[in-house]
């Protein structure tokens, strides 16, 4: 089935959602962070508790280990046209495919 195209983030503001889903996903693509830097996201002024074992999760997922891949010099290009385009650096871009693909071939 083929994805259904999420929300494009260009930066200045956050796009409406049609489902909790969709801003699932989309956030899975985007990052919080970035959002925040750019001033469309407001930190909060109080910090949130969180379930235990959801902050379990979320630090697990959020650890990252620097591995070396040795992409084409046209991938790279292609990458980067298309990251200027959405606006979001291209080894975000990256890792997002990546982060895709993987769940992808977890559902099969």
């Amino acid at each position: 089935m083929p994805r259904k195209e999420l929300p494009e983030f260009k930066g200045d503001r956050i796009p409406e959602f049609a489902s909790e889903e969709e801003e699932r996903e989309f956030w899975d693509s985007y990052s919080f962070a970035d959002a925040m830097e750019r001033g469309v996201l407001e930190p909060l002024d109080e910090p949130v508790e969180l379930d235990p074992a959801l902050e379990a999760k979320i630090r697990k997922q959020a650890e990252t280990e620097q591995v070396t891949l040795r992409l084409s010099v046209s991938q790279i290009e292609a990458a980067k046209e298309i990251s200027k385009k959405k606006d979001i650096p291209y080894q975000t871009l990256i890792r997002s495919w990546v982060a895709e693909a993987i769940r992808r071939e977890q559902q099969i």
